[in-house]
């Protein structure tokens, strides 16, 4: 039976880690994928990739088993619907300003008479048997609020029928917002911001939809879930690589500089 584990977990009561990916390689997205994350989502926005290095990403995450995603670059019916047809679990869709924005997003999600998506699941009908509109109950919906319009409108989407949640993406929702007044970036610790982003999960739950929040660290994500978001990414494999390589980089510097001390200084008389 086709079902998407997401909402299995949800109706668990448990949070979701979705992990995230913008290198375009399908290696990459099989190592990110055994990781443990629930989800994985490919972004196809800001990703360092395009279309044809999607299907063969959603191909190597399967055998993980994770829930996989994409960011879809704008709303756009054409890129949705391949995402969709891919073998996309769930669309995180940028830019939602306004109830209206959100109700066309949802309806290339859905099949007739639900919306408008039009029928070919190419690889969705052999990676999930009995997809076909069965789908319609299964993938996710989610609309990013980052703008000052997204806020302003914000409860007309959160209301908007068949939306399944919204994402928020911190960087996009301080530069909509604060006129330039902060840097954008993840992890927010401006009170303002906070109430911001604490004001969204509450209009979410009282809509009965989820709420998301990009983070930049496990232990602001931890936060996060403490005040109610059901779903929350953790960095990224560029940033966790150049993390990772940053460190151990650092890490072989200092031990050089410790060798080269200790041989300076034990030299006698």
């Amino acid at each position: 039976m086709f079902t998407n584990k997401l909402k299995s977990l949800w109706a668990g009561g448990k949070p979701v880690l979705n992990g995230w990916l913008s290198i375009g390689n399908p290696f990459t997205a099989e190592i990110m994928a055994a990781q443990g994350y629930d989800s994985v989502t490919i972004d196809i926005q800001h990703g360092a990739l395009d279309y044809s290095s999607v299907l063969p990403m959603f191909q190597a995450m399967r055998g993980s088993g994770v829930v996989p995603m994409a960011r879809v670059p704008w709303r756009e019916p054409g890129i949705i619907m391949k995402a969709l047809d891919a073998g996309a679990m769930g669309i995180i869709c940028p830019m939602i300003n306004s109830g209206a924005e959100a109700a066309e997003f949802v309806s290339y999600m859905r099949y007739p008479p639900h919306g408008q998506r039009s029928f070919g699941p190419t690889r969705a009908a052999i990676a999930y048997g009995g997809y076909s509109t069965a789908a319609n109950d299964e993938v996710l919906a989610f609309a990013m609020i980052e703008t000052q319009s997204g806020m302003d409108n914000l409860e007309e989407i959160a209301a908007t029928p068949g939306l399944d949640g919204i994402y928020i993406g911190p960087a996009d929702l301080t530069l909509g917002t604060q006129n330039g007044r902060l840097a954008p970036g993840f992890d927010r610790e401006e009170p303002e911001m906070i109430e911001m982003i604490r004001h969204i999960q509450s209009v979410c739950h009282k809509n009965s939809i989820k709420a998301a929040l990009h983070c930049g660290t496990p232990e602001y994500a931890a936060r996060a879930i403490g005040w109610g978001f059901n779903l929350t990414t953790v960095s990224g494999d560029s940033r966790l690589l150049a993390s990772a390589a940053q460190s151990s980089v650092s890490t072989w510097r200092k031990l050089m500089e410790q060798d080269a001390s200790s041989t300076s200084t034990s030299g006698g008389y």
